[in-house]
């Protein structure tokens, strides 16, 4: 039976694209679904200011006259620019196991990709770093997160199959919430903070955050600089996101170690709630009941959280800043009675992070990865 590709132009085309990872997944335990609006408002490319420096083009794949799989075809031309590279970006992707479908879906990014003057195609990966990337290749039977991609075991064996290769690995891991702080976490963070001047910032009323939060994003440009296909946010970009999720933060899980000499952000520390099985519930809509089901673990005290955004100046990297956001954190965390936190993806040759839990029971659930092929 023959394959039928066809390129998304209208609305009506990418609400279907962006609604077939819901009906792929709808049976599935683990899969964490997107919101189809916000997901809608990121590959729009009169909503997303990441295609100020972005093109994108977007496929169905039909087969017997129904979606049989999607796929994303993304430039990012700073990251391009800044790494020295000619790679397409692939992202969004979801597919039956069937080798026709996927064959026809890869072929045609990769079509794309040369016509652009592309050489190779590696993913998965959005727009920005605070899309989701990599595709999951160990912890099948994990549930995933809002901030993280959940697919089938058969994805990785099809990227295997059709020649691409390992380009970059994350690790995620359980980080056990321990009674109290750890004794040598809390006198690092004594030292550090009385040898560079910094001290804890924590916030009672919303209003109190904004004079910090585009701060905060400057200090995520500076720390993930250097980390894999990473290209900075622009101030357009920084006021999109700040929009997006300032306002459904809790106070009581946002730490932020600011210089005192200079009220710069030296680190920053954003946890949230788990909403994995809220966003189940909502089934990808925020109406009727998807809103309150948000809403409800938003505010409530959870078991697990998610550990959404942690960042540190690179000239405090390796220094005991981290020490210092763990040391507020962790009495919330126990006052609250999480069990364990999610840390979502880390990049294996990030070695900071990966150290960072060495005074924590941790356990190594979940592995993905992006892949590329050269051509």
């Amino acid at each position: 039976m023959s394959i039928e590709i066809k390129e998304v132009k209208t609305k009506k085309e990418l609400r279907k694209f962006v609604k077939f990872n819901i009906e792929l997944y709808k049976d599935n335990p683990y899969h964490v679904p997107n919101l189809i609006d916000e997901e809608m408002m990121t590959l729009s490319k009169d909503k997303n200011p990441a295609f100020e420096n972005c093109e994108a083009i977007y496929f169905l794949a039909y087969k017997n006259e129904k979606i049989a799989g999607r796929i994303a075809g993304i430039l990012v031309h700073e990251s391009n620019r800044i790494w020295k590279q000619k790679y397409a970006r692939f992202g969004f992707v979801d597919f039956i196991d069937d080798d026709e479908v996927v064959n026809a879906l890869f072929d045609a990014v990769i079509k794309w990709a040369k016509k652009n003057g592309m050489n190779a195609l590696h993913g998965p990966l959005g727009f920005t770093d605070l899309d989701h990337e990599g595709m999951l290749i160990e912890g099948f039977d994990q549930p995933g997160t809002m901030a993280t991609i959940y697919n089938y075991p058969y994805y990785p064996k099809q990227m295997e199959r059709m020649g691409f290769e390992k380009d970059q690995d994350w690790y995620e891991h359980k980080i056990y919430i321990p009674d109290a702080i750890p004794e040598k976490h809390q006198r690092i963070g004594e030292i550090v903070k009385q040898k560079y001047g910094l001290k804890v910032i924590k916030f009672k009323k919303r209003k109190e955050i904004w004079p910090y939060a585009y701060k905060i994003f400057d200090t995520l440009n500076a720390a993930f600089t250097p980390l894999y296909a990473f290209s900075p946010l622009t101030p357009k970009q920084i006021d999109y996101y700040v929009k997006m999720y300032i306002p459904m933060l809790q106070l009581n899980m946002i730490t932020i170690i600011v210089r005192e000499s200079d009220d710069v952000v030296a680190g920053f520390g954003i946890s949230l709630p788990s909403m994995s099985h809220a966003m189940q519930k909502a089934k990808g809509s925020l109406l009727p009941f998807g809103f309150t089901y948000l809403l409800k673990a938003l505010y409530s005290k959870p078991k697990i959280i998610d550990l959404y955004l942690i960042g540190v100046l690179p000239e405090y990297k390796n220094k005991g800043v981290n020490a210092l956001l763990f040391n507020d954190l962790i009495p919330e965390y126990v006052r609250m009675g999480v069990k364990y936190a999610e840390s979502n993806p880390e990049l294996v040759t990030n070695y900071a992070v990966q150290a960072q839990w060495d005074y924590f029971k941790t356990e190594h659930h979940k592995t993905r990865r992006a892949f590329i092929k050269q051509f």
